[in-house]
């Protein structure tokens, strides 16, 4: 590099330095216009797209505003019906797998040794490698008539369960594949919380469960927040699982979507029924964000 090109380097360099929001403008303009872009470019043709509605004789989009959409999915017995089956099923995940994550990542935090921790991060990983349809493929073959689950109910003489194309089977599976979701916000917030604030607790004569519920959980709220967030969300959106493990008797919000764009070729009833998760998830951030969940994050 020439003498003179160094120049202007060294000045910029000197006006970045001088001029902390320069950079982080500089650093943060690729990134938020990709973002405009792709995600927030796409909602809002989402969004428009909902007010339109599709010819009933040529099963053409006609692009005339009009709240048909809505009024069908807010007035209709059936759909309000899936809705509050898919809010009902992600809220049980959501909570199935708070309580079986707390236990865990409060071992992995506060008691497990090192190694034994390094194996329990790598349990937890290993399945998010794997494919998404591998998974539920394998929880199919275990509820399968006369599949693995049947095959050892059988060996120990206890009969036999028939799960397969069920809301339960539906509901194990789901819990499954978000489980790790919630375990690694979970034991983030769990680590960070000092351990001189735990033997306070101890030392003021609290319990176990007392201290659970004074100390750890209110500390630990923004990990369980952010845990939620993934399987309220992943559950309220997902159709495969449903479609594959649950069959025609698990119908959700995103079956509906799917079965509107691909079979009824009606997009923008699919739209207005992406609208749904949408407004779901919006109220469910304020109402966290109204308890103070964010105010540790």
């Amino acid at each position: 590099m020439t003498a003179g090109a160094r120049v202007p380097a060294a000045r910029l360099s000197s006006v970045l330095w001088r001029r902390p929001w320069a950079r982080a403008t500089i650093l943060l303009t690729p990134p938020l216009a990709w973002f405009v872009l792709l995600y927030l470019a796409a909602l809002v043709v989402l969004l428009i797209t909902a007010f339109w509605q599709i010819n009933p004789f040529t099963t053409n989009i006609e692009r005339v505003w009009s709240l048909n959409n809505f009024t069908t999915i807010l007035t209709s017995p059936a759909y309000l019906r899936i809705i509050g089956r898919t809010v009902g099923m992600a809220a049980a995940v959501t909570v199935t797998d708070t309580v079986v994550a707390f236990p865990f990542a409060y071992y992995m935090a506060r008691i497990a040794a090192p190694r034994t921790r390094t194996a329990l991060f790598v349990a937890i990983l290993l399945p998010l490698w794997a494919s998404y349809l591998a998974k539920v493929y394998s929880w199919l073959l275990i509820f399968t008539h006369g599949g693995l689950l049947d095959w050892s109910l059988g060996k120990i003489g206890a009969g036999q369960v028939h799960l397969i194309y069920t809301n339960w089977a539906v509901f194990i599976v789901f819990c499954y594949l978000w489980l790790p979701f919630m375990i690694i916000p979970v034991y983030a917030a769990l680590e960070r919380i000092p351990a001189s604030q735990i033997e306070a607790s101890q030392d003021l004569g609290a319990r176990t469960w007392r201290t659970t519920r004074s100390v750890l959980l209110p500390l630990a709220l923004p990990g369980i927040v952010a845990g939620s967030i993934f399987t309220f969300s992943l559950t309220l959106g997902d159709y495969i699982t449903p479609l594959l493990v649950g069959g025609t008797s698990a119908t959700f919000i995103g079956n509906i979507i799917y079965s509107n764009i691909g079979i009824a070729n009606n997009v923008p009833f699919a739209a207005a029924m992406a609208c749904v998760p949408i407004v779901i998830m919006a109220a469910y951030l304020l109402g966290a964000r109204a308890l103070g969940a964010f105010e540790a994050v």
